[in-house]
């Protein structure tokens, strides 16, 4: 099996990438170690601090902020970072190439019930000149790199350079992250979708009715059984659909009239959609490619729409539109 770098290196990846790659991967490592110690660290629960987005933070939050945050700070080849759990973008040099947005512990909800959780990782070009808030506002389509880790059973990395998807398995008696796939590859159909159903009364007409088709199954318009998954962790979620095909959303919703959206734009939906995309599958909003989205501020959300092709295709068709014969580039 090859190792990370030796994978890198065999995609000819940039030097300065590759070194980012790994500050990232080996930053994981140490997460994964603080993990998988749990009650026995005293890193369970929840902090007494809110988060920009007004979300009470837990323990391990913090922490893996803290963690990637300071291992990103040595690292010359980064330019700034922005994070999820960070009220403003955080400048680390003047020299550095690359721009880092994360999302440190994804699902952190599911910490204290011993579930998945993961970190999700988004790679930018830092733009000359001074750097503010705008430098990081790029289309996703600028990404250079992204990837998750996921913290279960095992602990897996799957990443893009833009040469398709790679996953990783961490060997945990070498503590070497070591290739298990090197090409993932989304079914483009799926008779399984991802939803979480208590805020079905609060969607849009149009992923009310594709909802409700899919839960009728074979007796219905679909004339098909679907499966229903849910983890409530974007980075489990999402690592199933890489696996074995599947829909993911996180539509738009009208139970909080100021926040129609859950999932951030920046350090969740773009690098997921780039992952997706080079897995062969689609992403969108339900009116847009995700991709496509020029960010307006880096705290930005998004609903999300992502998965196997043919399937993202219907149910962008009940929401008046048709991107099956417009592949994403």
């Amino acid at each position: 099996m090859q190792t990370l770098a030796q994978n890198l290196a065999s995609q000819e990846v940039d030097a300065s990438l590759t070194q980012l790659i790994h500050t990232l991967a080996n930053t994981s490592k140490a997460i994964s170690h603080a993990v998988r110690h749990g009650a026995l660290a005293g890193v369970l629960g929840a902090t007494e601090q809110e988060n920009v987005q007004g979300e009470t933070q837990k323990k391990l939050d913090v922490i893996t902020n803290d963690m990637l945050k300071e291992r990103l700070k040595d690292d010359n080849t980064v330019r700034g970072l922005a994070s999820e759990e960070e009220d403003y973008i955080v400048e680390v040099g003047d020299k550095g190439h690359y721009l880092v947005c994360f999302d440190p512990l994804d699902g952190s909800s599911n910490i204290d019930i011993n579930s998945l959780v993961g970190t999700i990782f988004s790679i930018l070009p830092a733009p000359s000149g001074e750097l503010s808030e705008a430098s990081f506002l790029q289309a996703g389509r600028k990404q250079v790199a992204a990837g998750y880790v996921l913290y279960g059973p095992s602990t897996m990395l799957a990443l893009t350079t833009g040469q398709g998807v790679q996953l990783f398995t961490l060997n945990p008696d070498t503590n070497e992250y070591l290739l298990t796939n090197d090409a993932m590859n989304i079914s483009k159909d799926t008779g399984e979708f991802a939803i979480n159903m208590s805020n079905q009364r609060f969607w849009e007409a149009p992923m009310q009715t594709y909802i409700s088709d899919l839960l009728l199954g074979s007796i219905g318009p679909r004339e098909k059984n679907f499966n229903m998954r849910w983890i409530a962790a974007m980075v489990g979620d999402v690592h199933r659909v890489l696996s074995r095909g599947g829909i993911f959303t996180y539509p738009t919703d009208n139970k909080n009239p100021h926040k129609p959206y859950k999932l951030r734009l920046m350090y969740e939906a773009n690098p997921m959609s780039f992952l997706v995309e080079q897995a062969g599958g689609k992403a969108s909003t339900g009116y847009e490619n995700i991709m496509d989205i020029e960010p307006s501020e880096i705290h930005q959300r998004v609903a999300v729409i992502l998965g196997s092709a043919n399937e993202v295709d219907e149910c962008l068709s009940y929401h008046g539109l048709d991107y099956s014969k417009e592949p994403l580039v």
